[in-house]
Parts: structure tokens; C-alpha cells; sequence
């Protein structure tokens, strides 16, 4: 696409750049941040509908605003969740009813959601869902039993959308619905934080009690899960693959700074490294800039996925090896209250561990590029 910034959108990158200044570092709670945004009406401007206490605006003001947010060191998102996966999910395919229930609360930052997808024996595989839902007698609720896993925030959500076999007959991505449940129900759920490599719990485990576990909220048909679940698959990569290019490019400056201070720069080897980095970096923003709007076809969020999760593995790897000896010792004395400090580096070689296998695996996103991309052969199951 031919992706250019107007005057109009450098006022409005002034704008977002000044209320970020006035605001980051003021509120200490995430939750109390996203209020904050979402009482600005910075939350929901990328959706295609509004009206719900979100401002709209163009593809390249979210640019803008992702690269400026990115920029100005504000906290992780608790609700973008439900900002760019449930929210455009359900304008694509929720009734009007449902729309005017969920969509203010999430714009207002006041719920927060997290995604009921991958299972013990169903990660990649999302078509192997074993969690269940049968109808709770005739008053059209569901009664939801299973265990989902590596669920990002459930320990803060208030609302999960699962994916659930309502169908006990039926295989594969058939008979599969697009739940909503609340996950404020004491002794019906059960959220187990999952301990990471670095110390920090934002993966969980939860289990539903199918006894007493409830849904009552059915996005698109009964059956027609499996649609709706791709469509939101869709909308996981797009303009916040740009903004998370602003923060690869601060960690491969502060790798570079430590590369000079400790002389590992001086390594030829260790030179051309650096380089490659930064080149597949710049080579990643525009491709990214290439295909927003979808232009990039069926395959560009899997090549997106490759390319950027790869490339974060090896600049980690960089980073712990220009520290030398020493990034073999944390910042600080252990202690039991505090048994697991890491530095940046420490916590970016280990963090970035995962990032070929959360999202879809590398071996998924090649398997998809393989199948809908070049029409190779299905693989056997």
C-alpha cells in the first residue's frame, strides 16, 4: 500500500504525544491506566464501529498512536484483549444487543477479558477442543466443563470468550461455539497462575466446573464457533506488530550500548551480528507497513509471526553474550522474599524462550503458509 503520514495525522501524533507526557507514570495501577485511556476515548479507535465511548479514527492515525504509546514507556495493556481481538470479533459477528452490553465497558477500560482457546491436548491444534458446554435446561444457558491453558490475564479478567464443543458428537471444527462467560463465579472457576521462566505469572490454568459453571452469551451461531474463532484470529496481528517494533528497537539499542561498554563490540563476529539485527528489524517495519489493511494476503500474519519471533530468540541471545561472565549473576542478592531478580538482558533472553511457540508455533506458521499460500498438500492427520 502506499502508506504515507498527512499533516492531519503528525497533529493528531502531537496530540496522542501530549496526553501521553501529561499522563504516563501518574497512575501505578493497570487498571486504573486503562480507565485513564479509556476515559480519554483511546481505547476502541481502531474499530469499525463507533459510538461506544471510543473515539475512530484512520489506519495511519492508529499508527500514530501505537508507535507514540510504544514510545512513551507507558505500562503493558490489561485490556487489549478485549480491545483488538474480542471487540472487533464481536462488531463482525454480535447482534446489536450484545454490541451495546460489552463494547462500553471495554472502551471505558472498566472489563477486562482474556481468551479461552488453547487447552492441554488442543494448542496449536485449536480444532482438538475438548472443553464442553451443554445447554442448562430450557433457560438457554450453558453449563461449561474443562480446562483451558496459557490463558494471558485470566488472574485479572472479569470476562473470558471460550471456545467449547457444544456438539458431543461432533469432530474436529465441527459442532464448536463461540462462548462468552463471566468469570466472576467463586467455586465454579479456577484460575491457576503459571510460573514462567522469568519469574512472573501471566499465563494461567482455568478450569470449569461443569456442575455450576455458566455461560448465557452465544457470539454468532450455535455450531458456527469455528468461523468466528478464525475471524478473530485475524485481527491478533496487524498495527500492534508496529508498535511492538518500537520497543524491539530500544532493546537492540540498549544491546548495542552494552556491546560497546563491555568491548564485545570490537568481536567482528559479534559486529556483524548487530547489523543483521538492525537490518531485519528495518526489513520487518516495512514489511509490516506493506501489508496493513490486509493487503499482504492469507499468509502475511504467519510470515509476520516467523520473522519477528525468530529475530527477538537470536537478539536475546546477543544480549546475555555481549554482558559476558556477568550476565550469569542476577542485579541484586538472592533472598527468598526475592529469589528471581533479573536484569533486561536476563529477562529478555529468557522471556523471548517462548515467542516461537506462543501465537501459533513456528512449525504452525509454516504448515499454514505451506496449505494456503503455496496449496501444498494438507499435512495428514
Amino acid at each position: 500500500m502506499d502508506f504515507g503520514f498527512t499533516a492531519e495525522d503528525d497533529a493528531f501524533r502531537a496530540e496522542a504525544r501530549a496526553w501521553l507526557d501529561a499522563h504516563v507514570g501518574v497512575e501505578r495501577d493497570r487498571r486504573s491506566w486503562e480507565r485513564t485511556l479509556g476515559a480519554a476515548g483511546w481505547i476502541g479507535i481502531g474499530w469499525s464501529e463507533g459510538g461506544y465511548g471510543n473515539r475512530t479514527v484512520g489506519l495511519t492515525q492508529q499508527v500514530a498512536w501505537a508507535e507514540e504509546y510504544a514510545r512513551s514507556g507507558a505500562p503493558p495493556r490489561s485490556g487489549h484483549i478485549g480491545e483488538n481481538l474480542f471487540a472487533p470479533t464481536l462488531l463482525a459477528h454480535g447482534t446489536a444487543e450484545q454490541k451495546a452490553r460489552f463494547l462500553p465497558p471495554v472502551a471505558a477500560g472498566e472489563e477486562l477479558w482474556c481468551q479461552g482457546y488453547s487447552e492441554p491436548g488442543a494448542g496449536s491444534d485449536l480444532a482438538g477442543v475438548r472443553t464442553r458446554a451443554e445447554l442448562d435446561g430450557g433457560g438457554g444457558a450453558y453449563r461449561v466443563t474443562g480446562q483451558k491453558i496459557w490463558t494471558s490475564l485470566a488472574h485479572e479478567a472479569d470476562w473470558c470468550f471460550v471456545l467449547a464443543r457444544t456438539d458431543p458428537e461432533s469432530a474436529r471444527h465441527h459442532g464448536l461455539t463461540f462462548l462468552l462467560v463471566p468469570m466472576d463465579q467463586p467455586g465454579r472457576i479456577e484460575v491457576r497462575p503459571i510460573r514462567q521462566l522469568t519469574g512472573t505469572s501471566d499465563f494461567n490454568e482455568v478450569f470449569f466446573d461443569g456442575a455450576h459453571a455458566r455461560a448465557e452469551h452465544v457470539v454468532g451461531a450455535v455450531g458456527d464457533g469455528w468461523r468466528v474463532a478464525m475471524s478473530l484470529l485475524g485481527f491478533e496481528r496487524g498495527v500492534s506488530t508496529l508498535a511492538q517494533q518500537i520497543g524491539f528497537a530500544e532493546e537492540l539499542g540498549r544491546v548495542v550500548r552494552t556491546a560497546v561498554e563491555t568491548g564485545a563490540a570490537d568481536d567482528p563476529v559479534v559486529r556483524d551480528r548487530l547489523v543483521r539485527l538492525w537490518a531485519e528489524l528495518r526489513a520487518m517495519r516495512w514489511n509490516a507497513l506493506r501489508t496493513l489493511g490486509g493487503s499482504g494476503g492469507p499468509g502475511a500474519p504467519s510470515v509476520a509471526k516467523l520473522l519477528w519471533a525468530g529475530w527477538h530468540q537470536r537478539l536475546g541471545e546477543l544480549a546475555v553474550q555481549v554482558r559476558g561472565a556477568a550476565a550469569s549473576a542476577g542485579p541484586s542478592d538472592w533472598t527468598p522474599a526475592t529469589p528471581y531478580e533479573l536484569d533486561d538482558a536476563q529477562h529478555l533472553f529468557l522471556f523471548s524462550r517462548a515467542d516461537t511457540i506462543y501465537g501459533g508455533s513456528d512449525q504452525i506458521q509454516r504448515t499454514i503458509i505451506a496449505e494456503r499460500v503455496l496449496g501444498l498438500p494438507r499435512q495428514p492427520r
